[in-house]
């Protein structure tokens, strides 16, 4: 067995650990001698019984044996492939706990990540449809070697094997009859991916663009993202990362002006499409790179907001320079990664260019790790 220097904790030991707490990913954390040990699908205050099946220099990973001690949040998953698929984390939470822990996670991140003391955090906005909500989802197929057979699903949640599934609980009931389809008409042959997606009714939305994969809990991102731009009072709105113009034209009506851009030049022509489907006269749309627009972009700002709901990776951190340098009037920063983005704030905040007036998150992905955050942030007086 391979036994880890530092505390004599080997390979395949069953141990009995109380979960203090979750990380930000979804896995209880627990400690063996002072040692951190991360096990997934358990809730702080269990007792569990684990079998070790990592060891590194700082932390172990191990595997979920038998809750010994349930915690009182503690639920019977949905989902039949909970515990194997590896698209959701949270199933075995009652959802108003779920809420609490990815609250206490984003606070946890602004203040380790973000360098920032007693954040501003909103309790997390509750998603009206816990259950069957996703408007898109990917599927992966795989050989399998061992049934000899084409797999359809989602990557376990502790390798790169796919599992093998004939409906996902979180998907809506629509993505659900397209996944059955698949199923009776598999690709050619493993390897391959398939993209299943509902659009909405009323936005013109390329297949491929990206849009919000909840329309249950889309109204509240959009009414937290309202209550900053009028708790400012700005005059004029950039929309950076646009898309299809979804934000911008969501809160045209709160000032005088929207620009957007995007380099998706497929969304920047359904971002046009939607303005006139509105019946809006003060946006205007462009393509471009959001990191070269933003120099000329963000000069004369005083009555300006300026919303960025970029992809996971964050903002370059040259663009967040830009930004603490020309200093626009308030930036609502939309995010779906709260450590990326407890990064981008430390930056636009260093040397009191801005700050963090407050987070409002909204839980637009119940049952798995992930969260969306709005940040108000206020230009400093220079």
């Amino acid at each position: 067995m391979e036994e880890n220097k530092y505390t004599n904790l080997a390979i395949c030991s069953k141990l009995e650990i109380e979960i203090e707490d979750i990380a930000f990913g979804g896995e209880g954390v627990g400690r063996y001698n002072d040692f951190v040990v991360f096990i997934p699908f358990t809730i702080p205050g269990e007792k569990v019984l684990v079998e070790i099946a990592e060891v590194k220099k700082n932390f172990a990973r191990a595997l979920l044996l038998k809750v010994l001690e349930p915690s009182p949040h503690r639920v019977e998953p949905l989902c039949k492939y909970f515990g194997d698929c590896g698209g959701c984390q949270y199933q075995h939470i009652a959802y108003p706990y779920q809420l609490q822990v990815k609250r206490k996670q984003i606070v946890d991140l602004l203040e380790r990540i973000g360098g920032f003391t007693s954040p501003q955090v909103d309790e997390v906005s509750a998603c009206p449809r816990p259950y069957q909500y996703r408007n898109k989802i990917m599927v992966r197929s795989q050989w399998d070697k061992l049934q000899k057979k084409l797999v359809i699903g989602f990557l376990r949640y502790d390798n790169r094997l796919v599992s093998d599934i004939q409906e996902c609980k979180i998907a809506e009931p629509n993505i659900n009859e397209q996944l059955k389809k698949v199923r009776e008409n598999p690709p050619p042959r493993g390897g391959l991916k398939v993209m299943l997606r509902l659009l909405p009714s009323d936005w013109e939305v390329p297949f491929d663009s990206f849009f919000q994969n909840n329309f249950y809990a889309l109204p509240i991102l959009v009414e937290k993202a309202a209550d900053c731009i009028k708790n400012s009072n700005a005059k004029y709105l950039i929309d950076a990362y646009c898309g299809i113009g979804f934000f911008g034209i969501s809160l045209a009506n709160f000032v005088e002006r929207v620009i957007g851009f995007d380099i998706d030049l497929q969304a920047i022509k359904a971002a046009k499409k939607n303005v006139e489907l509105k019946g809006l006269k003060n946006c205007e749309f462009y393509p471009g790179k959001t990191e070269d627009l933003l120099p000329n972009l963000s000069k004369n700002l005083e009555n300006t907001a300026l919303l960025m709901d970029p992809p996971r990776t964050g903002v370059p951190v040259e663009s967040l320079k830009i930004l603490r340098q020309n200093r626009p009037k308030q930036i609502i920063y939309v995010s779906c990664h709260p450590a990326t983005f407890a990064r981008d704030l430390k930056i636009l905040c260093e040397g009191g260019a801005f700050e963090l007036k407050r987070v409002s998150p909204v839980d637009m992905f119940p049952q798995t790790k992930h969260v969306e955050c709005v940040a108000d942030l206020r230009s400093a007086v220079p």
